[in-house]
Formats: structure tokens, C-alpha cells, sequence
């Protein structure tokens, strides 16, 4: 089946949340070193969490961009702790997953959780001097260690780090389960594979609770989202009287979907 109850989903990741260790807040700017690259992604209906994967492009979820009209209000807050970012850049452009089907009635599915991905593309980079991007690898095996790093309510100032959680289970379709601590807020946070001295994003939560959360594989749509939204932004701007994609449109053939600027 296409669709999936969630609560399916979350059953095998209660029954395992094991070994996973509690949040840590990085509160000093000190414990953000190296984190920078996370940020605060707000927007005119609230925040989630998003991540630098590029100079000039952010990953985070579909779900917490979808509904809007526009870009307009839209802004990236780079290691953000308190009321200081490290960087802040307005979002231009953004693009989604075009299997994603949109909000709809705010219910989870198969369908949307494997689609829910999104980049923003930043109206000026982020340079090296101020945060780093990281990469988007492949996904790991069940029993990895993994780290979650996402802001979420009641810490919405304060980037919150759990060293470690583990995927639990690996569903058809591309879609995970982990015992990571996630809550409101923590949409579109990078689970992290640190193994080897590496630190790689091997998935983004798209939504949980309770010690539960679930995710999905980037590893092939992430370059193929960053090539539309190369080449989005490589286009000639359209005249005033020409039509531009927008996420109420749907998809084009084989393109994602994009919001207008």
C-alpha cells in the first residue's frame, strides 16, 4: 500500500527506544562550534529546524514550507542561541520534493513522510568563516548510531543535541524509524551519522514525538532537488504577464515544485 497509518509506524520505535542518550542543550556559543551549520528556519506561520548543505541552500522539511504563498518572511537563522544567530539570510527561492501532495488534512502517510524534503535557496551564502555546510550521504544501517540536532518547543532559542539515538526500523519505500527525542518545532532536523569521525546527514525527522520520530532517504532526491533548484535560478526572469510555478500548482513533469520568490 501506498499509505500508511502512522501509528504503524511509530509502534516498532516505542517498543525500541533503547541506549539513546537525553538532550543536551548548547546553550554557550562555545558548544555550537562545529553545529553552526543548524539553524532556526521561521517563517510567517511559526519554525522548524533546518540545516546549511551548501553555501546558499538549506535542507529542511517540505511540510514546514508547503502551504505558503510565497518566500516573502521566510528566513534561516544560523546556529542560532538566544536572540543571537550566527548568520541570518532571507530565503528566495525554494523547492519540494514533487511527490510531495501537500498538507491536505494535516494527516501522516506513507506518501508524504518518503516526500517530505525541501531546499531553500538563501538571497546571499553563508560563508565558511561564519558556518559550514554538511553533506547528505547515504542511509545507515538499522542499529546505527545516529545524532539529532533541532530546536523544538520550550528550547525554541536554544539548539538541543542528542548524541545519540538509533534507527529502529526500516520501512518500504524509503521511510525510517528512530527512538530520537523530537517535538513541535523539530520538523526538517538532520539526523546525523557520526561513525568514523564523519558527521553526514542521513536523514530529516518529518515529525514524532515521545521519544519516537520517523524520517526518510535523501541520498536521491536531495542532488536531484539541488539541480531543479540550480537551474530554477539559471532562468531568464519571466515577464510580468508570464505564469510562475507555484506549490498550489502542483509539479511539473518530472521537475519539483517550486514557491515563487
Amino acid at each position: 500500500m501506498i499509505r500508511t497509518a502512522l501509528a504503524f509506524l511509530l509502534l516498532p520505535c516505542l517498543a525500541a527506544a533503547q541506549g539513546a542518550t537525553p538532550l543536551d542543550a548548547l546553550d554557550r556559543r562555545d558548544e555550537v562550534l562545529s553545529w553552526e551549520g543548524v539553524g532556526r528556519l521561521d517563517t510567517p506561520e511559526g519554525f522548524c529546524t533546518a540545516t546549511l548543505i551548501a553555501s546558499d541552500i538549506v535542507l529542511t522539511a517540505a511540510h514546514c514550507v508547503s502551504e505558503l504563498a510565497s518566500s516573502a518572511g521566510v528566513t534561516f537563522r544560523a546556529g542560532l542561541t538566544g536572540n543571537h544567530a550566527i548568520a541570518a539570510r532571507r530565503i528566495s527561492r525554494m523547492a519540494l520534493d514533487p511527490a510531495y501532495p501537500g498538507a491536505g488534512d494535516g494527516g501522516q502517510s506513507a506518501e508524504k513522510i518518503s516526500s517530505d524534503i525541501a531546499l531553500l535557496q538563501l538571497e546571499t551564502p553563508i560563508t565558511s568563516a561564519e558556518a559550514s555546510p554538511f553533506r547528505v550521504g547515504a542511509p545507515p544501517g538499522r542499529g546505527t548510531d545516529l545524532s539529532v540536532l533541532s530546536y523544538g518547543r520550550g528550547r525554541e532559542t536554544t539548539l538541543s543535541r542528542q548524541a545519540i539515538c538509533q534507527m529502529t526500523e526500516a520501512y518500504r519505500g524509503g521511510i525510517f524509524a528512530f527512538d530520537c527525542d523530537v517535538t513541535f518545532g523539530s520538523s526538517g532536523a538532520p539526523v546525523f551519522e557520526t561513525s568514523f569521525g564523519s558527521r553526514h546527514i542521513v536523514s530529516l525527522v518529518s515529525g514524532g514525538g515521545g521519544g519516537a520520530a520517523y524520517g526518510m532517504d535523501l541520498s536521491a532526491k536531495v542532488p536531484d532537488l539541488m539541480r531543479e533548484l540550480r537551474n530554477e535560478g539559471a532562468r531568464p526572469p519571466v515577464s510580468e504577464g508570464a505564469r510562475r510555478l507555484r506549490v498550489s500548482d502542483g509539479a511539473r513533469a518530472g521537475g519539483a515544485k517550486f514557491v515563487r520568490p
